[in-house]
């Protein structure tokens, strides 16, 4: 049996599509809506794609959605462009899990001394992370110039400062190594 690390991270994705026109401004995933446009620190920001992450086929980890400038190409996502990140969770997570999860798929993606290099700034991030209960939703906001903003259900619990980090804690998701190479894929839209 997999891990919590899996749950959290990882797991089968099970795409799909948006609602009819009837949710023009929206879209849902298995129930769970995402705007179409954001606003973060006056950037104003449009849904790339989105998703579900499944574990072991039949349990739902979270659904999620990619969000960039109307200039940015989603080959662009992990230079130094604005971008939100929203995973709202299916199930309750410790903040341990997600620091300790985090501290794993950054060091799969960005040598051990770029990992060394930003320790204290992930270790910042970890300890922003609070317990997650079902339903809760985080979402991760990059703006060139402030830095990695995290948020739980619309609450801001801090800021990282960096290129360098927001590069590798977005590449998490969609990196080189990311959590899953199809959730990755649907979320820069290329399912």
């Amino acid at each position: 049996m997999k891990s919590i690390y899996a749950i959290i991270l990882g797991g089968t994705l099970i795409l799909l599509t948006a609602l009819p026109a009837a949710a023009v401004n929206r879209v849902e995933v298995e129930g769970i809506a995402f705007e179409r446009t954001v606003m973060a620190n006056g950037t104003p920001m449009e849904l790339q794609g989105y998703g579900l992450l499944r574990y072991m086929v039949f349990i739902k980890a979270y659904v999620g959605a990619l969000y960039l400038p109307p200039s940015a190409a989603a080959g662009d996502v992990l230079k130094p462009v604005a971008k939100r990140l929203e995973l709202q969770y299916f199930h309750a997570i410790k903040k341990e899990e997600f620091a300790n999860a985090t501290r794993i798929k950054i060091a799969d993606n960005v040598s051990a001394e770029q990992a060394r290099r930003l320790g204290s700034l992930i270790d910042q991030l970890a300890s922003m992370y609070r317990d997650v209960r079902p339903g809760d939703r985080y979402g991760l906001t990059f703006i060139p110039g402030r830095g990695t903003e995290l948020a739980l259900n619309d609450t801001v619990l801090g800021v990282v400062p960096g290129n360098d980090f927001a590069r590798a804690i977005f590449s998490v998701w969609l990196g080189q190594n990311p959590i899953d190479v199809d959730f990755r894929d649907v979320l820069l839209g290329a399912r």
